[in-house]
């Protein structure tokens, strides 16, 4: 399944990137943040769609934090407030890079947000993505 893939692919690639320690490069650095943001982004795209299969997300245009809410009412993922955290995070990455930031978003995925996507990832591969076979 391509959006499974696509989150996937970047979560493997952010994992590796967490293996890195500080002092980062500018170019270390840039990826993590890089790839933080595609894989908030893949997952969810992932999220969305796979609510939607599972007939739970009824809007076409779902905002990420309405998307959020629905993973968590569904049981998709089990920690509203990280993944709004991880939502948060995303906007300031994406609005306003400074090196302060962007090192306390890489300390913060490795303490906490990592742990997001890998149970995403868990709950998806226990059942979630059945829909797809059929």
């Amino acid at each position: 399944m391509k959006k499974y893939d696509n989150f996937c692919r970047p979560l493997t690639n952010l994992q590796t990137g967490l293996q890195l320690e500080e002092p980062y490069s500018v170019v270390e650095q840039a990826g993590i943040i890089g790839l933080f943001g595609i894989c908030f982004e893949q997952s969810r795209k992932l999220m969305k769609d796979v609510l939607e299969k599972h007939g739970r997300f009824e809007n076409k245009v779902g905002s990420p934090r309405a998307i959020i809410k629905m993973a968590f009412q569904c049981d998709l993922i089990k920690d509203e407030e990280l993944w709004l955290e991880l939502l948060e995070t995303r906007y300031v990455l994406a609005h306003t890079y400074t090196d302060e930031e962007s090192l306390a978003a890489i300390r913060r995925l490795k303490e906490r947000y990592i742990a997001a996507f890998e149970a995403l990832k868990a709950e998806l591969d226990g059942g979630w993505l059945d829909v797809y076979d059929s």
